[in-house]
C-alpha cells in the first residue's frame, strides 16, 4: 500500500476514535421538534462532538489502549492475502458500525452515505421490493408490517412474522438472519423488479415449524394517507387509512382533511385507520394528533439530561367529529403516539389489537463523511405517564381480523359500530 493511502487510513481511523470518545460523553439538549431524514438539522455543531473534534481528545479515549485496534489494522495491512480489499473507508465504515452495535441497541445504528440516501429515498419515495416495514421482535427480525397492496402482503405475509432466513439464487444469498443489522436485511430483500426472494417465517400460533413464502419484487410507491367514505347501517364514516408518517404525508394529510371538512353536514363520525403503520418523522404524529387534540401533551420525551413536552399546536380541524381509532401488532412508534395521545387525552376507544410497543425516539445526525448515525436520545411516553416500550398500548375493543373472509373487514366493521 502506498505512503500516501496509509496516512488516508490513519486520518479516517483517527476520526472514528474520536468520535467513539464522543459517543460516550455525548450529551443532547431538546431544541423544538426531532430531525427527520428529508430535514436534517446540522446539530452536530452546538453539541459537544464539534469541539472534541477540533479541539481536544476526550478523557474516555485515553483511559483506552488502543494499541491492540493498531495492531490489527497494521496486520491486516501487512499480512491479508488479497490487498486490494484493503479500503480504508470501507474499513472505517466498519468500525463505526461495529461500535454503534455494540450498544446493543437495534434502533441506533450508523448509515454509511449510501444507504443514507437510499433511507432518505425510502420515506420519500417509491423502490423496488417486496414492501416490508421491518423491525425487531426480542432481537430477531420480523415484519413490523407489509404495505397495504404489496407484493409481500399479497403473498400472505403478516405484521409480527420473524424472518428467519433470507434467500435469493440470483444475488447468490442463502443466509440465516441472526444478528443481521436493517440495514443489510433491506439489502438483501430488496432487488430488481420481478426478481423473486424466498423469506423462512415464523409465525406465533400458526403451528411449531417454519415456513417459506417467495415473493415476486416490485415496484412499492408509498401513499401515507387515503380516505374512503363508509356507509354501514345509518352510518356515513370518514375511514382514513394512514399508514406511515413520511415525507409526503403532511401534504397528504391536509388533502384529506379538506375533503372531510368540506363534506362535515354528511359524516357521522371519523375511523382513523393505524394498523400495520410503522412510524416515521415524530413531528409527523405531532401534527396528526393536534388535528383531534385543541390543548394539551401529545407526548413527552424522557431524554438523558432533559426532558420536554410536546404539546398540541391547537390547530384541532377534526375536533368536533367522533373518532375511533384502529390499531394492531404492526402500529408502532409514531402511530403509537398518536394513539396514546388520542386515548390518553380524549379518551377516544382503540379497537382491534394491541400495538407493537416500540417507546423510544430516534434523533439522525450528519456526520462529516455523509454518513448519518440514527441516535436513540430519548423515551418518549404517553400523555399520562406511560412507557409502552415492548408492551405496545392495549385496545379498548379487542377483535381479530378473519383471515378467511377477505372480503369483510371485521375490525372496521367494530370499530364503525364503535362510534
Amino acid at each position: 500500500m502506498s505512503l500516501s493511502l496509509k496516512i488516508i487510513a490513519r486520518v479516517l481511523t483517527t476520526l472514528v476514535l474520536v468520535v467513539f470518545g464522543a459517543a460516550i460523553q455525548f450529551q443532547w439538549n431538546v431544541v423544538g421538534r426531532f430531525a427527520s431524514t428529508e430535514r436534517v438539522r446540522q446539530t452536530i455543531a452546538t453539541t459537544k462532538l464539534s469541539s472534541l473534534i477540533n479541539i481536544e481528545q476526550p478523557a474516555s479515549v485515553g483511559e483506552v489502549d488502543f494499541s491492540a485496534f493498531w495492531q490489527a489494522w497494521n496486520l491486516l495491512e501487512s499480512d491479508y492475502h488479497e490487498p486490494d480489499k484493503i479500503d480504508p473507508k470501507t474499513m472505517t465504515d466498519g468500525a463505526i458500525a461495529g461500535m454503534v452495535a455494540s450498544l446493543g441497541d437495534p434502533y441506533t445504528m450508523y448509515l454509511d452515505p449510501k444507504d443514507t440516501v437510499r433511507s432518505t429515498e425510502d420515506l420519500a419515495g417509491a423502490f423496488f421490493g417486496v414492501g416490508i416495514e421491518l423491525g425487531y421482535v426480542d432481537s430477531t427480525l420480523a415484519v413490523m408490517s407489509p404495505l397495504t397492496g404489496s407484493p409481500a402482503e399479497v403473498a400472505g405475509v403478516k405484521a409480527g412474522d420473524l424472518i428467519l432466513r433470507i434467500k435469493d439464487e440470483a444475488k447468490a444469498v442463502d443466509e440465516a438472519t441472526n444478528n443481521i443489522s436493517i440495514v443489510d436485511a433491506v439489502d438483501k430483500i430488496r432487488g430488481p423488479k420481478d426478481t423473486a426472494v424466498t423469506l423462512t417465517l415464523f409465525r406465533d400460533k400458526n403451528g411449531t415449524e417454519p415456513f417459506d413464502v417467495t415473493i415476486t419484487r416490485g415496484e412499492i410507491v408509498v401513499k401515507s394517507v387515503e380516505l374512503k367514505i363508509v356507509e354501514q347501517g345509518v352510518k356515513r364514516v370518514a375511514h382514513i387509512k394512514l399508514s406511515r408518517f413520511g415525507g409526503r404525508t403532511d401534504g397528504e394529510w391536509d388533502a384529506v382533511v379538506a375533503q372531510i371538512l368540506a363534506e362535515r353536514q354528511k359524516i357521522d363520525g371519523i375511523v382513523l385507520d393505524l394498523r400495520n403503520n410503522p412510524g416515521g418523522f415524530f413531528d409527523g404524529a405531532i401534527v396528526v394528533a393536534s388535528d383531534f387534540i385543541p390543548k394539551g401533551i401529545v407526548v413527552s420525551q424522557k431524554g438523558r439530561v432533559s426532558s420536554q413536552d410536546f404539546p398540541s399546536t391547537g390547530s384541532a380541524r377534526l375536533a368536533d367529529i367522533s373518532i375511533v381509532v384502529l390499531v394492531n401488532r404492526g402500529s408502532a412508534s409514531a402511530s403509537e403516539i398518536v394513539a396514546g395521545a388520542l386515548k390518553d387525552q380524549l379518551q377516544v376507544q382503540l379497537v382491534g389489537e394491541k400495538t407493537f410497543g416500540k417507546g423510544t425516539v430516534q434523533d439522525i445526525r450528519t456526520l462529516k463523511n455523509s454518513g448519518t448515525m440514527h441516535i436513540t436520545i430519548a423515551r418518549w411516553v404517553m400523555p399520562g405517564g406511560e412507557w409502552i416500550h415492548k408492551e405496545g398500548i392495549p385496545v379498548d375493543v379487542e377483535v381479530q381480523d378473519d383471515q378467511e373472509t377477505k372480503d369483510i373487514d371485521e375490525q372496521l366493521l367494530k370499530a364503525i359500530e364503535s362510534l
